[in-house]
């Protein structure tokens, strides 16, 4: 049981809020969700299952300017992906009447003011934490005059930056956000939802602890960096004397060789450093998709890691780690050869070509078998063969036995060259009482290899991706330079490779994720088609 949970049983049993559990995923639709956000929508919707409650999904559309439908459509699609449906769709667009009416309230209480400050006066009269404030010239207007300029500002008299609407409360408090904060700015704006009905906005901070009361939110769950929020969520709930949810926080998701700012991921796709959100590479939840994550791994990644009071760092590992248990179970198996070199098995008859039974995943006896065609010539992986082997390789080399898998031991007699001394064919013998139910079936060799025949291979393009940065902390740059600078030029491979030729179009776009055999796994990308199929890489077999 982690703090929140310890919190929330308490709850109930002190019966707080009728022991009912109410809470929400509140993103803003300004980018695509990232690995922390799934993080995030795991802990809300996975408590309120838990203790038999329900998640509310709230859009925190109150900046029009970076807003998009497209993003909540993500946002939806995402969620959905994960496993999760979302008892009530609200948007902070949809208490603007409301927000106002309460900005009014506080106004004729005289705990708000209209400030004709620019933003940098307001920002410089702040202060610093260890001195008070400066209060502003306008902090003592009288109620009819702030109400006048508020209804005017929301009439659309005044020009962008003009003047805001403050929340009066303490210019000497160490904490900088009880400084009399903003509440609402004024912003010509058409809104994805309201369009040009309103040219003011509310703040966050005056909108989303309002948003949670009138949804009934009983547990407001947060990532840490809200704590020193917290204080004015209270306050304004207080004031206006309407429902007060328990705001918690928990520390964010950090993953290492990772950024989790949507700032610079959307510069990352706006300049095409990757392509598009959902770039395999990108830690973007529909990215992770693409790439082959399942859902079941990103949930079990977002239990593993737990809800911790202070922020730390994750290795990314852990991540792959939970992606390669879940694969294991559930994934197709496959041969496919990355990087092909031929195999002429010289005592093998010209013309023949087996069909040999082959498993589809041995973690599920349900899966069954498939046939694979053996013939005289094969694609084997290159690194599979080394022409001067030390004892520690006990792959292919020249007078050395190893299985071919699902088939026969072979022995390399010889190997045929280019002018550039690269190998081009590597020549062997097989023996023919080695296979599956044969006399020497079971005779013992250090290694067993993959293949895939020659005159039944089905080209595919496969990517093989990296880690979008070379250091673990990509933000932690020399002077001068920027996280830029820190990506890694080789996080993406493309390379052609022979696949079994029962791997159809219609079988890779239903199946989805697949096992390399001795390679790794691997998911059928959005581009296949017909005329070609398009694999990436998820993540390698356990080393």
């Amino acid at each position: 049981m982690n703090f929140i949970e310890q919190i929330i049983e308490e709850d109930i049993q002190n019966r707080k809020n009728d022991a009912k559990v109410y809470t929400r995923f509140p993103p803003e639709p300004n980018g695509y969700l990232h690995i922390g956000h799934a993080k995030s929508i795991c802990l809300n919707f996975g408590i309120a299952q838990k203790y038999g409650g329900k998640t509310n999904l709230r859009f925190d559309d109150t900046n029009p300017v970076k807003e998009d439908t497209e993003y909540v459509d993500s946002i939806k699609e995402d969620i959905k992906w994960l496993g999760f449906q979302w008892a009530e769709e609200h948007y902070a667009s949809d208490y603007f009447d409301q927000l106002y009416q309460w900005a009014e309230q506080l106004i004729c209480d005289g705990l708000a003011y209209v400030d004709d400050q620019t933003q940098e006066e307001i920002s410089k009269g702040r202060g610093v934490p260890t001195a008070p404030g400066v209060e502003s010239p306008y902090r003592n207007r009288s109620v009819e005059e702030n109400l006048d300029l508020f209804r005017r500002m929301k009439a659309g008299e005044f020009p962008d930056g003009s003047r805001v609407l403050r929340a009066k409360i303490d210019m000497a408090s160490p904490n900088m956000h009880f400084r009399d904060p903003i509440m609402y700015r004024i912003l010509h704006a058409d809104h994805h939802r309201t369009g040009s009905k309103w040219c003011i906005y509310p703040m966050y901070d005056f909108a989303h602890g309002q948003s949670d009361s009138i949804e009934g939110i009983t547990h407001s769950i947060c990532t840490l960096e809200f704590e020193v929020h917290r204080p004015l969520y209270d306050w304004f709930c207080e004031a206006l004397k309407i429902h007060h949810p328990q705001q918690i926080e928990f520390a964010r998701l950090n993953l290492n060789y990772t950024i989790m700012s949507k700032r610079k991921l959307l510069q990352l796709v706006k300049e095409h450093y990757v392509n598009g959100w959902d770039d395999p590479r990108m830690p973007t939840i529909c990215g992770l998709r693409r790439r082959g994550y399942t859902p079941a791994a990103v949930r079990n990644f977002a239990e593993t890691v737990g809800v911790a009071k202070r922020d730390n760092i994750i290795d990314v590992s852990l991540l792959e780690f939970c992606a390669r248990e879940d694969l294991n179970k559930t994934a197709i198996r496959t041969m496919a050869v990355l990087d092909p070199v031929k195999l002429v098995i010289d005592n093998y008859p010209e013309d023949q070509v087996e069909m040999m039974d082959a498993v589809n995943n041995p973690e599920d006896e349900t899966a069954g078998t498939r046939k694979v065609p053996f013939a005289k010539e094969l694609w084997i992986e290159r690194a599979d063969f080394r022409e001067n082997a030390d004892k520690k390789f006990y792959r292919l080399s020249i007078d050395r036995e190893v299985r071919l898998k699902y088939a026969y031991i072979i022995k390399c007699t010889h190997i045929v060259k280019d002018q550039n001394g690269d190998v081009t064919e590597i020549h062997c013998t097989y023996d023919p009482m080695t296979k599956s139910g044969m006399p020497d079936s079971n005779r013992k060799v250090k290694a067993t290899i993959h293949w895939v025949p020659v005159k039944h291979a089905k080209a595919a393009e496969v990517r093989l991706f990296d880690r979008l940065f070379n250091v673990p902390a990509p933000d932690d740059c020399e002077e001068g330079k920027t996280f830029l600078d820190n990506l890694n030029p080789n996080s993406l491979e493309i390379k052609q490779a022979w696949l079994e030729e029962g791997l159809t179009y219609e079988k890779a776009v239903a199946i989805k994720h697949f096992q390399f055999e001795r390679i790794g796994y691997f998911y059928c990308d959005p581009d296949s088609s017909t005329e070609k199929l398009v694999f990436n890489k998820t993540v390698s077999l356990k080393q």
